[in-house]
Order: C-alpha cells, then sequence, then structure tokens
C-alpha cells in the first residue's frame, strides 16, 4: 500500500479504465510485461518467486532494456471520453527497474485508429517495423503534451506514485479527450496509468419514458453516467470512488472501506430502536451525475463485507453549487459539504452482511427530497460498502 497522500483528484473517474472498457492499441514493446497491466483497477502486487521464460513476472508494464535508438510508448483507448484534471503514474514494485521519466500526450479522435497488431498482449514480443509505421502514421508524437517530461522515482511505498494535474487549458471541462500516448524514456518498468476525470455525461434527455417528471430512470451516481466522489473521512482500505463503478466488485478491495475506531466504545449498548448506542461515524461525500436529478431508488450493496460491513447507514442529499469533485481544498479549510442544507434521504437503517439492501420511495423507506446534486452516506460506526447506487430521474441541463 502506498504511503503517499492523493490528491484531490484522484478521487475522480479512471477513465482508462478496464472496468470500463478501456484498451492498449500499442505498445512497441511488451517483453517482461504486457501494456494492459496499465490499466487494471486493482493495486499492483509483487509476487517474489513467480517467474517466466522472459525473466521477473511483474504487475505492469515492463520493457527490455533498449540496446536500438529511440524510446518506448504506447496508446491508450479511453473507456469514458471526457475531461482529463490530472494524471498519476505508479511506478509500485519497480525498484531495480523503474522508468526514470515519462510524458503522456493527449488527442480526441472522431474515428478509432485503423491498425491492428498481432502480437499485442504477449509477453516476449515488440511491435513489427510494419506495426511500427502503422501506429506511427497516427501522428500521436505530435498529440498535445497533457504532462510534459517528468521524472520517476521508485516504485517504493513512500516514493512510487507521481501525481500531475494538468493545466487549466488541458484540463477544461469544453476540452474531451479519447486516446492518451504514454512515453518511457527510455525503457523500464510502470506498474499503472491513472487518467483521473469527468467522463461526457450520458444524462437522457427528458421524455425517454421509465421515470418520474417525463425523463428516463438511471443510476445518477454511476460513474459511467459521470458520478463523482468528492471526499471522505477515511479511506484505509478503499477509496469512495469504488461506490461508483460497475458490477459487484471482486472482492473487499473493490470498495470503500474505513479504519477502525480506536476510540470505540469498550462495551456496546442498544437503543430502543434497535440501532447501536454511542457510535462513531464515518462518510463520504458523492456528487451525481449532469445537473443531478430525483432519486426514487437506494441500493446499498456490502458484497464480501461480511465480517466488517457497517451496523447501519444515513444518507443525505443537498443541492449545491460550492461541491465540485476534484477541487484542492483551501488550507484549513472545513470539509466539503459542511455547512449546506443537507437533507435525510434514507434515515438511520440497518445494514447487513453481504447483500443489497434496497430502499424506494414507492415502498416508504426512502424519502421525497425532490432534486438534488450530491448525496453524502454516512456510516456507523466504520466499515466497508461495495456500491451505491441511486436511480432517479436526472434533471435537464
Amino acid at each position: 500500500m502506498s504511503d503517499q497522500q492523493e490528491p484531490a483528484f484522484a478521487q475522480l473517474t479512471d477513465l482508462a479504465s478496464v472496468s470500463f472498457g478501456g484498451s492498449i492499441l500499442f505498445a512497441t514493446d511488451e517483453w517482461f510485461a504486457v501494456a494492459a497491466n496499465l490499466i487494471e483497477p486493482a493495486d499492483a502486487v509483487f509476487d517474489p518467486d513467480a517467474f517466466t521464460e522472459f525473466g521477473k513476472l511483474m504487475d505492469g508494464w515492463e520493457t527490455r532494456r533498449k540496446r536500438i535508438p529511440g524510446h518506448d510508448w504506447c496508446v491508450v483507448k479511453l473507456a469514458l471520453p471526457g475531461s482529463i484534471v490530472g494524471i498519476e503514474i505508479d511506478t509500485a514494485h519497480f525498484t531495480g527497474n523503474f522508468v526514470p521519466a515519462a510524458s503522456v500526450q493527449g488527442a480526441c479522435l472522431e474515428e478509432d485508429p485503423a491498425f491492428a497488431c498481432a502480437t499485442l498482449g504477449q509477453m516476449g514480443t515488440c511491435a513489427t517495423p510494419e506495426e511500427c509505421a502503422a501506429a506511427a502514421a497516427l501522428g500521436s508524437d505530435a498529440w498535445e503534451t497533457l504532462v510534459p517530461e517528468t521524472r520517476l522515482a521508485s516504485g517504493a511505498p513512500e516514493t512510487r506514485r507521481t501525481f500531475v494535474r494538468l493545466s487549466p487549458e488541458h484540463a477544461a471541462a469544453t476540452k474531451r479527450w479519447t486516446h492518451v500516448r504514454l512515453n518511457m524514456f527510455p525503457d523500464g518498468g510502470i506498474a499503472r496509468l491513472r487518467v483521473y476525470g469527468m467522463p461526457a455525461p450520458r444524462v437522457a434527455a427528458p421524455g425517454g419514458g421509465g421515470g418520474g417528471g417525463g425523463g428516463a430512470t438511471m443510476d445518477l451516481l454511476a460513474a459511467q453516467n459521470g458520478g463523482q466522489a468528492v471526499a471522505c473521512s477515511n479511506q484505509h482500505y478503499g477509496t469512495p470512488r469504488n461506490l461508483i463503478q460497475p458490477g459487484r466488485g471482486i472482492n473487499m478491495g473493490a470498495g470503500w472501506e474505513t479504519a477502525r475506531h480506536p476510540d470505540r466504545p469498550r462495551v456496546l449498548r442498544v437503543g430502543a430502536d434497535g440501532m447501536l448506542l454511542d457510535l462513531k461515524s464515518d462518510w463520504s461525500l458523492l456528487q451525481l451525475c449532469g445537473a443531478g436529478g430525483s432519486i426514487a431508488a437506494l441500493e446499498v450493496d456490502t458484497n464480501h463485507f461480511r465480517g466488517n460491513f457497517p451496523e447501519s447507514c444515513l444518507v443525505e442529499a443537498c443541492t449545491s453549487t460550492s461541491i465540485r469533485a476534484g477541487d484542492e481544498p483551501e488550507p484549513g479549510a472545513p470539509p466539503p459539504g459542511e455547512g449546506e442544507e443537507w437533507k435525510v434521504l434514507l434515515p438511520r437503517s440497518k445494514l447487513g452482511a453481504s447483500a443489497v439492501h434496497a430502499f424506494s420511495v414507492a415502498d416508504g423507506t426512502l424519502k421525497n427530497v425532490g432534486g438534488a446534486t450530491h448525496v453524502r452516506v454516512t456510516i456507523f460506526p466504520d466499515g466497508g460498502i461495495m456500491r451505491l447506487r441511486a436511480f432517479g430521474t436526472p434533471t435537464p441541463f
């Protein structure tokens, strides 16, 4: 696990993640480890005893020691085209073989490149001269520079992650990116590439049917629709951006999990309502897609959390123009959301082990609070939630 502090933009959606359908279109060399590892959602792992016929098995992209002119590079097709706020280059576990420097370029392409690489994704290979020529015809070496050549450090926990916030020009909400090119200078290993940003929202137009208010019902929190994580009180084991990912997660690491409160009560007591008393709490603040919407149903999924699910949760909603995902808080500023007018969407409700908990306005378990732009989920006292879904009708732009 990394010892480094994340910037606020690292809570945003990873537009390149294979979870949403990101892919590698071209890589100059994949001798020791394939480029597809770059966009895996989980942190890189290390097995000291794992070797292949090509050398040490590494969880990342690793090229051979270069003995010819040039440098190594690859092209990534973003799963979710949109604006890019910041980029992370992670050299985890690459200690004597990390890339000394890297840069990232970007483009917005109307159509996918027409070339294909027969050996792409196969260890012990490199692109053929014909494939290199086809890739060069794409002109990616002239794409806009998002991250200038930047020194990287060893894959030790305290130095592995390099974060770069894009310039205001390149991070503008009006900018739309579909592909990025990662350049190694000159060769070596990179574990993960994260492209944090705002997906172009897929908000249904009014009149689509299926939901109240004349619009189509959709998951207003889903990352692929434009939902975002903003902030949280604790993310010791898992980040809140996991709450809005697709699917139900493959293990506990794919959810949001907090540490146990060290000052929790010595002996737990229960109240007349069946809820435990004197509990601490943790919270996560999320931004709905587009211009927000009206929430008609919630799902709180504790999948895989069996001995560490929260006892209960509370969900509130608000409408705000001042809470913006990816904004870096001012030093000494209160936590995001403090001072907003929060309305109770889901009163404190019991949760159980590894299950989907469904609540709705129709069955009376959820309150109708009208339109909202943000939700805040509070868990008592701590623990893990895999996914939070908020189904409703989007507010038209």
